[in-house]
């Protein structure tokens, strides 16, 4: 597809999106003036009926966790069109050299990403005491790749970028989800149920079964993102092309 039909495809739909992200901005009530009974009934039964401390991630995985699971494959099917657009048939890596000549970057990547990246499982694993969650912790996990590239170059990060490995993991992330709810099915409850009980409020065995679909979100999050990642490295960085 020629880059004119493609701007021809996208300029329509950059126009209706910004219409509707106006129109939806401006209906928006005033800070301080929260219109509606959900979040104080949210905010009232998390604890004593969920077990949960925090109120947002029992909306997100418990509440309305098969909304969650449609943003899930939201993300899922973005970036397999991504992939589809990007990731030519049976290409072969270029080697290239690395561009940090700095020392003391370097010596900075050895250790930040693995900083990064445990900072990214620590939000995902107390997402249901404190603020965090697996969609927050696994953008932190991947940002943590991120910086592998940034402080190391190409090299390290083409070890880290494998498709054969991250595909998968985005698989497991995403079906991981479906599976969970389809455990409550065949337990004799609706989709999506708790099955495993609320555990003890303000700890990690807090959430029951909500607690594996965000630990399913984290990963699909974390290996969604490598991928893009790791796409655009390949389209801009090795091929060179624009």
């Amino acid at each position: 597809m020629s880059r004119r039909a493609r701007l021809a495809i996208f300029a329509p739909a950059l126009v209706g999106f910004a219409a509707l992200l106006v129109w939806g901005v401006a209906g928006l009530p005033h800070f301080g003036h929260y219109r509606g009974p959900y979040g104080h009934v949210v905010n009232r039964i998390v604890i004593p009926e969920r077990h949960v401390s925090n109120a947002v991630n029992a909306t997100t995985y418990d509440i309305r966790g098969f909304d969650t699971m449609g943003e899930e494959f939201i993300l899922f099917a973005a970036v397999t069109g991504v992939v589809l657009l990007l990731r030519g048939s049976g290409r072969t890596r270029a080697e290239k050299d690395d561009v940090v000549r700095s020392d003391v970057v370097r010596a900075a990547g050895a250790v930040a990403p693995a900083v990064v990246v445990l900072v990214g499982l620590w939000v995902a694993a107390f997402g249901f005491v404190t603020p965090g969650g697996g969609f927050q912790g696994g953008v932190a996990v991947a940002g943590g790749a991120a910086v592998l590239f940034v402080t190391l170059g190409y090299r390290a990060w083409s070890r880290l970028g494998n498709e054969s490995i991250l595909d998968p993991l985005e698989g497991l992330g995403a079906g991981g989800y479906v599976v969970v709810g389809v455990a409550a099915l065949a337990s004799g409850l609706p989709f999506l149920t708790n099955i495993f009980g609320f555990g003890v409020a303000g700890t990690l065995r807090s959430g029951g079964s909500a607690e594996l679909l965000n630990w399913a979100a984290a990963i699909e999050v974390a290996a969604a993102n490598l991928i893009l990642m790791t796409e655009f490295v390949e389209q801009y960085l090795v091929r060179g092309r624009s």
